[in-house]
């Protein structure tokens, strides 16, 4: 069982290194059917961490991050952390484990919507998509360790380029993960898991394989990652129904 989670790490370590979004979409289910739902969204945190910081100061370049937009999105954000704590300690594995599969499903819609729409020129969404978005995302963060979609659908509305949206999304999964850690601890839901250690080093080896492949996506690889989402979200809907 380590085996496979030490996999969906990397899998999914790779995928958010080479566009900024997806570790746990693919990592989620499998971590929170291993481990339980605190020590899997304690693994979230910790490896989101590592990883986006990796992405914003490991790869030798200036990153490209709209710091507006993550002032905005994090301070929206933590109203929802602490909601999201809450709700990790209050509802039950089975109604957590249906969360993660609607988010997973939420992500996979995010990301067909992507591949759909033109980028246009850049644009401000109105105030209340950023306080929506850092909410969602907030409660999602340390309730299932998936704050990403709804974060990616205020950068779609933005219309921020590839480079801009994986380095803003790291910068806001950075802040998130470290305003997580005290919420989780302040509501007794921080639970390291084991083999911390390994998960962290198939991390790291995911990070730099997908940073390789970010210059070069295309549609091929979309589709594949689309099709290992579809395959995520059909195990995290089984999970939630047994």
């Amino acid at each position: 069982m380590i085996a496979a989670a030490v996999a969906a790490v990397l899998l999914g370590a790779a995928l958010q290194s080479a566009t900024g979004f997806g570790f746990a979409l693919v990592a989620a289910p499998l971590l929170f059917a291993i481990f339980g739902p605190q020590e899997a969204v304690t693994a979230g945190v910790l490896l989101g961490l590592e990883l986006n910081l990796l992405t914003l100061a490991g790869e030798g370049r200036r990153p490209q991050v709209l710091r507006g937009d993550v002032l905005a999105l994090v301070g929206w954000s933590l109203p929802g952390l602490a909601a999201g704590a809450l709700a990790l300690r209050a509802l039950p594995e089975r109604a957590l484990s249906a969360l993660v599969a609607l988010a997973v499903l939420a992500g996979l819609a995010l990301r067909l919507r992507a591949r759909r729409r033109a980028r246009a020129a850049s644009v401000s969404p109105p105030p209340w998509q950023a306080a929506a978005a850092g909410a969602a995302s907030g409660a999602l963060a340390t309730s299932t360790s998936l704050s990403g979609p709804p974060l990616v659908f205020y950068l779609l509305a933005r219309a921020a380029s590839p480079a801009q949206t994986r380095d803003t999304l790291a910068a806001i999964f950075v802040a998130l993960s470290l305003l997580a850690v005290p919420a989780l601890l302040a509501t007794g839901t921080f639970a390291i898991p084991p083999a911390i250690g390994l998960l962290l080093v198939a991390g790291a080896a995911g990070q730099l394989a997908g940073r390789r492949a970010f210059a070069g996506l295309g549609d091929r690889h979309e589709a594949a990652v689309l099709v290992v989402l579809a395959v995520t979200a059909l195990a995290a809907l089984a999970a939630s129904a047994f």
